[in-house]
């Protein structure tokens, strides 16, 4: 079969031939008909994310399909349940995940939107309900709010009864980010980001996928008890924050992974995919995938997201 691999961190990853792996104790066997890509396949990709599987590896952290056989000790998802399910491993045409990390799908929910769901929604929902507790009428600003997790922050920080101001780069992406939902929408290259949340009100809780400079501005406009939601570093650069700040504000800044609850609280991780399948299946979610490419073009789905040319999520289909 083919899959998309790293075989050392100092070259690209290539597409490769290798053998069908085969499920063990807990585990199952998925005709994979769709991968979404995340900013943590990038650091993968050059050995610096947190997470370092030994090599070679294959790319793709969540992925949907078909279940095709059940190792030693599982029962369930029955073969032929459609299925998300996140771990390494998703761009391949097969993958052998762990049977309790398997969502099944409404019939409603094509593989490319379960590809595109469990990851970047379970991020936000996580972060805004069971983290930073979001209230109804509270000022939300999410930053880098144009990409995978950024638009589901604004889709779920309305459905909580939030006012969000959305900052994203570049008109096309504002207009995405209206679309999303957004009240409020503010160009990241357009001047004082700090003067521009303080305008409308300040921030209560600050969503920031991003960090580096987009993360001082939004720190400096925090309005008292505010909550700053930590999610990564797209830009790079990992600030530092002053803990005077803190004291003299009464505010938190928050540590969010949600890749990590799997590990050491997965009600968590279980219970939020519950609450997010159910609004879903409402439609009340809508799954934004600007771009969908075949396995054989994955290196071009990367680019996409190193270049930031793509919006909400982009998808790989085996």
């Amino acid at each position: 079969m083919k899959a998309y691999q790293i075989v050392s961190t100092e070259q690209p990853p290539e597409l490769r031939d290798v053998e069908m792996p085969v499920p063990g104790e807990g585990e199952v066997l998925i005709r994979i008909g769709a991968c979404g890509l995340n900013f943590a396949d990038l650091l993968m990709a050059t050995g610096s994310y947190q997470e370092k599987p030994p090599l070679p590896a294959t790319l793709g952290l969540e992925a949907a399909g078909t279940v095709e056989k059940l190792g030693p000790g599982v029962s369930t998802p029955a073969v032929g349940t459609r299925v998300a399910v996140g771990g390494t491993g998703g761009l391949a045409e097969y993958g052998v995940f762990k049977a309790a990390r398997c969502v099944e799908i409404p019939d409603s929910m094509s593989l490319e939107q379960a590809a595109a769901f469990q990851i970047a929604y379970g991020t936000s929902h996580v972060a805004l309900d069971y983290k930073a507790r979001l209230q109804p009428g509270e000022r939300l600003l999410v930053l880098g709010a144009a990409g995978g997790v950024g638009l589901t922050a604004i889709e779920i920080g309305k459905l909580m009864g939030a006012e969000v101001i959305a900052c994203a780069r570049g008109e096309a992406k504002l207009e995405v980010c209206r679309k999303a939902g957004a009240d409020h929408v503010i160009d990241s290259d357009g001047g004082d980001l700090r003067e521009r949340v303080k305008a409308l009100g300040g921030a209560d809780v600050v969503y920031d996928p991003v960090g580096g400079d987009l993360f001082k501005a939004a720190f400096r406009a925090l309005n008292p008890e505010a909550r700053v939601i930590v999610i990564g570093f797209a830009s790079g650069d990992i600030p530092q924050i002053p803990a005077n700040h803190l004291l003299v504000k009464n505010v938190s800044v928050i540590g969010h992974y949600w890749g990590g609850y799997n590990a050491f609280k997965p009600e968590v991780v279980a219970d939020s995919m519950k609450v997010l399948m159910g609004w879903f299946a409402e439609g009340r979610l809508h799954p934004h995938i600007s771009a969908s490419l075949p396995l054989e073009q994955a290196g071009e789905a990367m680019e996409l997201l190193r270049s930031r040319k793509s919006t909400g999520k982009v998808v790989v289909t085996p």
